[in-house]
């Protein structure tokens, strides 16, 4: 596979790779689309508010069975932006010049650690909104203070773990779907690139449910006290 993460240009120590030139252009389209489905809302809505309720429909469907229904509809609105932006980043492989003309940020190591950094952040706001800073602090500690010296680093670094890993299978399957389509496309240029196409529109959307999922159940996790 060509290497897709070569340096574009750089901002100061900052270089700009392609992966990241590409997830700019996803998500200034992503912003463009939000804009025009949601700025005249209407009670008969025209083909794009309709795709848009469909859309949110079907995501509060998805993580009704992991999150409670007052959870959900707080967090709904991250959760969904998570999976459409991985989304979108996944079928970009699906277009042509993909690998080539430009890069499949899914695809590359540096954006899913981003990914996996914001869900970080965003499960400790969470949990934190939920339960005060002192209450997030103290289910990190465990339930008995004499657990407190084992419990808080096993729980800290649990806390970090759970996201990289979410961004490592990311990153590991896509990567890899990318690279085997690419090169069944030279051993077989017309067959096999073709089912291998077909499938990963499946593919696509099951790794963005996989991630933000995962990612619902620890919101739901951290913030359950909140419920009791």
């Amino acid at each position: 596979m060509e290497e897709v993460n070569n340096v574009l240009f750089s901002i100061g120590p900052l270089e700009v790779t392609r992966p990241v030139v590409t997830m700019w252009v996803i998500i200034a389209v992503l912003a463009v689309v939000s804009f025009l489905a949601t700025r005249n809302l209407k009670d008969v809505p025209g083909p794009l508010q309709n795709l848009a309720e469909m859309a949110v429909g079907k995501l509060r469907e998805l993580y009704s069975d992991t999150m409670s229904p007052k959870t959900l509809e707080r967090y709904l609105p991250a959760l969904g932006t998570f999976f459409i932006f991985i989304l979108a980043c996944n079928y970009s492989g699906l277009l042509p010049g993909a690998g080539k003309a430009f890069a499949v940020p899914t695809a590359s190591l540096s954006v899913t650690a981003g990914l996996a950094v914001c869900a970080f952040f965003y499960n400790q706001f969470a949990g934190i909104r939920a339960k005060g800073v002192w209450g997030h602090f103290k289910t990190l500690c465990g339930p008995s203070v004499i657990l407190v010296v084992l419990m808080l680093p096993l729980n800290l670094i649990e806390q970090v773990v759970r996201p990289f890993s979410l961004a490592m299978r990311l990153y590991g399957n896509i990567f890899g779907e990318e690279t085997v389509v690419e090169n069944l496309g030279h051993v077989l240029p017309l067959l096999l690139p073709l089912l291998m196409q077909v499938l990963s529109l499946l593919f696509g959307v099951l790794q963005a449910m996989v991630f933000t999922s995962l990612l619902a159940f620890y919101v739901e996790e951290a913030t359950e006290i909140s419920h009791d």
